[in-house]
Order: C-alpha cells, then sequence, then structure tokens
C-alpha cells in the first residue's frame, strides 16, 4: 500500500490497484478553500500519472462530503488570482479543473457522499463517474444564494446526468434536496446508508478487469456527449483494435475459460 497525505487531503493506494482519496478538513465539513483547492489539484495530478491505480474513491472525512466554498477564506485570497477566463489548465481554469479534474482522470472514479454536499462540493461529486449517496445526504446546487453560478464545470458534468427542467430549478431556486432525491433527479448513482463500503466494493470490482480496456471505456463514455455519431463509431473501432489479440485481453479470456483471477499487465 502507498500512502500519501498533506493538510487537506489523503491518497492511499491499496494493493489492488484502488486509490482512496480522502478530503480531511473535517473540522470545517471539508469546505474549499485556497490550500483545499492546491492540494486537490495536486492529488489529481499525482493519480493522472501515477503507475497502477486502476480506480478511485473519493470521499469526505468526518460529518460531510464537502460543505462547498469556504466564502471568509476566499474573500480575502482573490487579490493575486488569475481572472478567471484565464484557461490554467487546459480547457479550464483552477476551479473548474477541481471538479473536472475526475472525469479527466484516465481510471474510472467513485464518490461516496455524504451528510452535506453543497454547492462546489456537489460539482467535485459530479466529476466522478459513478456517485453512491447517502439517503439523508444534504445536498444542494447553492451559488445562486450567494448571487453567484455554478462555475466548477457542473455545467458540463451534469450535461447528460440531470433532466433539464430539474437542473433549472435546482440551480434558480437553491433548494436543498436529499440523497434519496438525487437519484430521481440522475445526481446521484445509488443510495445506500453506507456510501462508503458500496464504493470501494464497486471500485475494486473494476479493479479487476482489464486496466487498458477500462481506460478505452471511460474514454469512450467522456466523449459520447460531444462527438457526432460517425466520430464515436471510429473511436469504437480505434479502441478495439488496439484492446484485441493484447497481453490483457487474452488473459481476461484465459481467466474466465479456466475460472482463475486474471493477472494483468498495469499501464
Amino acid at each position: 500500500m502507498e500512502f500519501r497525505k498533506n493538510d487537506r487531503v489523503s491518497i492511499a493506494v491499496d494493493d489492488d490497484g484502488v486509490a482512496q482519496v480522502r478530503m480531511i478538513r473535517a473540522d470545517k465539513m471539508n469546505a474549499l478553500d485556497p490550500d483545499m483547492f492546491s492540494r486537490l489539484i495536486e492529488a489529481g495530478q499525482w493519480l493522472h500519472d501515477a503507475k497502477g491505480v486502476r480506480a478511485v474513491v473519493l470521499a469526505g472525512e468526518g460529518r460531510a462530503f464537502c460543505a462547498g466554498l469556504d466564502l471568509g477564506r476566499f474573500a480575502a485570497s482573490r487579490e493575486n488570482e488569475p481572472p478567471l477566463t484565464e484557461r490554467t489548465h487546459g480547457n479550464a481554469n483552477l476551479a473548474q479543473q477541481v471538479a473536472m479534474q475526475w472525469r479527466k482522470l484516465p481510471v474510472p472514479v467513485i464518490a461516496a457522499v455524504h451528510g452535506v454536499c453543497f454547492g462546489g462540493g456537489l460539482q467535485i461529486a459530479s466529476g466522478a463517474d459513478i456517485r453512491v449517496v447517502a439517503p439523508d445526504t444534504r445536498m444542494a446546487i447553492m451559488e445562486l444564494k450567494w448571487g453567484l453560478v455554478p462555475d466548477m464545470g457542473g455545467y458540463a458534468l451534469w450535461r447528460g446526468l440531470i433532466r433539464d427542467d430539474y437542473l433549472r430549478e435546482l440551480t434558480y431556486t437553491n433548494r436543498e434536496f436529499t440523497g434519496a432525491e438525487a437519484k430521481e433527479f440522475g445526481l446521484a448513482t445509488h443510495v445506500d446508508e453506507d456510501p462508503l463500503t458500496v464504493a470501494i466494493g464497486i471500485a475494486r470490482t473494476i479493479a479487476d478487469r482489464s486496466p487498458h480496456a477500462i481506460r478505452g471505456a471511460k474514454r469512450l463514455a467522456n466523449a459520447m456527449a460531444d462527438k457526432s455519431t460517425d466520430a464515436l463509431l471510429m473511436d469504437e473501432s480505434l479502441e478495439q483494435h488496439q484492446l484485441m489479440r493484447s497481453k490483457n485481453q487474452v488473459e481476461a479470456v484465459m481467466a474466465g475459460m479456466e475460472k482463475r483471477p486474471a493477472n494483468y499487465v498495469d499501464v
């Protein structure tokens, strides 16, 4: 097991390739201050390049997943920040990258959401491939309460997740909703009293699949919202061409036929 920790985020990578990422500002319900932004970006960069990581579980320690922006800390630290329109991280600014990076990671990310998940916290959770949410979680698209709009990648991430009229109502009113309601809206994949255990179980199942095939499937899933049918059909063919008769693909077939655990070569 490999373990990394700073004052905001910890990462523990199990022997099976599941990276468990925790926001650890529990005394502030993991609210997002500039240091949390920086540490989350560092975590995403490390995970992107880490060898042997096959799936990620993202959660918050303490009473909450993430309570959203720590407005007091941000108000005192805006003078030297670049303008929001500056693309500092590819197609995103820093705040957008904090949420978008989970979708950009080459491996699947499962968010385990409990307690409170407001504003920027909900946008971070939305960056995951899969969200497991406790039924009594308090959730909200909070930004309109402060005279703002969601701007951490929310609209890009919610596309295809949530019905348009639900999104408009939740955004315009900033009303709270529960984890149970989130599944109805499309913002939760599963609802469970123990979201972390369920999320880890899903991650371990993913980690037991061919890592090259999993990464290819995520690339295709990420492309669905933006590409034409013709382009997607070609992308499928290209991914499959790379996988067929590869070492891991042959190993997947042999392990299935021999009813044994597969021994994959990691990316």
